[in-house]
């Protein structure tokens, strides 16, 4: 059974992984519709982080499917 360490432990794993990932892929200037659904990409989102293509949902998948 996993504890709260281990959930934190994957989290913080996560956040690094994104970080890595996002220095790579997001250069430039940021969307300001998702590349993928189309959907607007937040003011805020694309302040953030920039060279922002994708929405969260549309990141979030594929963060998810990146783990597969």
């Amino acid at each position: 059974m996993r504890d709260i360490i281990d959930q934190a432990n994957d989290l913080a794993q996560l956040e690094l992984d994104n970080l890595l990932a996002n220095r790579q892929v997001f250069k430039g200037e940021s969307a300001k519709d998702c590349i993928e659904c189309g959907e607007p990409i937040p003011e805020k989102r694309r302040q953030l982080l920039k060279g922002c293509q994708l929405c969260v949902d549309c990141q979030n998948l594929k963060e998810q499917f990146a783990k597969r």
